[in-house]
């Protein structure tokens, strides 16, 4: 009685009116991320912080797309778009996304591991097979609508980087004149930078997960979709998605605002320029900005690994299944979805397995992140043609605004993957 108890305040308590936008948002910035960000307030100081104004509306109209199209029609991205494009083009983007996957949760899992190796002394080979465990066992065992609790319990981690904020001292008004001003040297390491950082914030695999998560709502409350539901529903579930979607991405953005404002005032002006893992990240922090810092720091990239993780390794099986019409749910149990579920184990056990592999992780991530650069471009080209079709969406179709705003932050990405292969 008193566990049935627990799980009625729970399902009761406002965060878990919080839907699939704020959980993506939040697996945006995975550990692998974190690395990316503090490489970026290291070795510029405040000087990148206008990335994150800049991307933000664009990741936020692609997720809202992907959100749309998984709502409206009631099926994942990879399902839309196999009813939609040839199937050697869809084939060839969802074994793309499988292998950067695998390679992003290879990095996750070792920055998890030496994080957790600083924190408690323990082998970071068994903190990350301990973190495998973790992973597989909330995905496998537990149902979507228990185990998605777990994971909106999870976006609160990325506070701790703006707690390690109070840790310190911030010029506020060099911070808002960097913002809008910065001072950069049109160089190959700036455009490196910048690559890197609109290829972690604009990723393929949030796309597919969000969509996914959408259609594991709908099946949960109502079993409908939107295009066959009446217009008042319609109109209600879309600004709850819009609501979701732009606030989800905003709390993903403004962290990653802070962690490069972090690093920044604290590693940039100590001299402290390469950051090249996680776990570096967070170590260097500590004389810097005191234990209780770097401790908030540490346990925010494990938290948010623990959210990340799951997310890589589900939207890879989502698609996976979809392309080859396999039945796909975590609502269901493994004796439903053995094939859906066994994709999820591959992705993670295939990760672990990288780790004792000659591979740097950090080249594992820089791979991983070269194909998200390459796929994220033809799937943004797809998911823009989906969302305007009304023979997909029906009434439902994107405003004008909404593409326009999506078709600019592909150009950019197609640059900018372009400048990957040139810089």
């Amino acid at each position: 009685m008193k566990l049935q108890a627990t799980w009625t305040r729970i399902k009761r308590h406002p965060l878990a009116r919080v839907g699939p936008g704020w959980v993506t948002g939040v697996a945006d910035d995975d550990p692998s991320g974190i690395v990316t960000y503090s490489q970026a307030g290291a070795q510029f100081g405040l000087n990148m912080l206008w990335t994150m104004p800049i991307t933000y509306p664009f990741m936020a109209t692609i997720q809202l797309l992907c959100a749309q199209i998984g709502r409206v029609t009631g099926r994942g991205l990879a399902a839309n778009m196999k009813n939609n494009f040839p199937p050697v083009v869809l084939f060839f983007l969802v074994l793309m996304l499988l292998i950067a996957n695998i390679l992003n949760i290879a990095a996750d899992l070792a920055a998890m591991g030496e994080v957790a190796h600083l924190v408690t002394g323990i082998n970071w080979h068994i903190m990350t097979a301990t973190f495998v465990v973790i992973t597989l066992t909330l995905q496998i065992l537990l149902p979507y609508h228990r185990y998605v609790y777990f994971l909106k319990w999870l976006t609160l981690s990325l506070l701790s980087y703006a707690a390690v904020l109070f840790t310190v001292h911030v010029p506020w008004d060099q911070v808002l004149f960097s913002t809008f001003l910065p001072k950069l040297t049109l160089n190959s390491e700036t455009a490196a930078m910048v690559v890197g950082i609109f290829g972690t914030t604009i990723s393929p695999y949030l796309f597919f997960w969000q969509a996914s998560q959408e259609v594991e709502d709908m099946n949960i409350h109502s079993g409908k979709a939107l295009i066959d539901e009446n217009t008042l529903v319609g109109k209600s579930e879309i600004r709850r998605m819009q609501w979701d979607t732009w606030s989800g991405m905003f709390y993903s953005n403004i962290s990653a605002y802070f962690i490069i404002l972090t690093t920044g005032v604290t590693l940039n002006a100590m001299g402290i320029k390469d950051i090249t893992t996680a776990a570096q990240a967070a170590e260097a922090l500590r004389p810097l900005a005191g234990d209780f810092a770097y401790l908030l720091f540490a346990l925010g990239i494990l938290a948010v690994g623990l959210m990340a993780v799951p997310v890589l390794a589900g939207s890879a099986a989502y698609a996976l299944s979809e392309v080859l019409g396999w039945r796909s749910s975590l609502e269901d149990s493994v004796l439903q979805d053995k094939k859906f579920y066994s994709i999820i184990a591959i992705s993670v056990l295939g990760a672990i397995v990288i780790q004792y592999l000659p591979i740097n992780p950090m080249k594992a991530l820089f791979w991983s992140a070269v194909i998200n650069g390459v796929v994220a471009v033809p799937l943004m080209v797809a998911i823009l043609i989906l969302a305007s079709r009304s023979s997909v969406m029906g009434m439902y179709v994107a405003s004008k605004s909404i593409l326009a705003i999506g078709w600019l932050a592909t150009g950019i990405m197609a640059l900018a993957a372009t400048l990957m292969f040139i810089i």
